[in-house]
């Protein structure tokens, strides 16, 4: 499955937002194939917070783990992002639960396997 997150929108923004974002696409979620992996796709994404993508990537992680990737991350806002969230959580202010996302180390996708 490939999430294209400028469905959502080009300028990401806000906690309450990605909550929306993430509680909207449940049911396509629901759908998932048990092997089948999420290619989370950032093409097109102008501005990407950490407080929205804390929102929707954290629980999309934490409940298909090992399962999500992500692509075209190549954008001054979203490496700034990914990088923040990537750091231990006492670094930065975003509140979020001990199960933490470690983005650019497990889930960047560079390869073929996620086209």
């Amino acid at each position: 499955m490939r999430i294209e997150l400028k469905k959502f929108g080009t300028t990401l923004v806000s906690r309450p937002a990605g909550k929306e974002a993430w509680l909207a696409f449940q049911p396509v979620l629901k759908g998932i194939l048990q092997d089948e992996k999420i290619i989370v796709d950032f093409d097109g994404i102008v501005v990407l917070t950490p407080s929205w993508a804390d929102e929707f990537l954290t629980p999309l992680e934490n409940n298909f783990k090992g399962k999500v990737k992500l692509v075209n991350i190549y954008n001054p806002s979203v490496e700034a992002t990914l990088s923040i969230l990537d750091q231990p959580p006492h670094t930065h202010h975003a509140s979020r639960s001990d199960n933490k996302l470690s983005i650019l180390r497990t889930l960047k996708c560079t390869s073929q396997d996620c086209q």
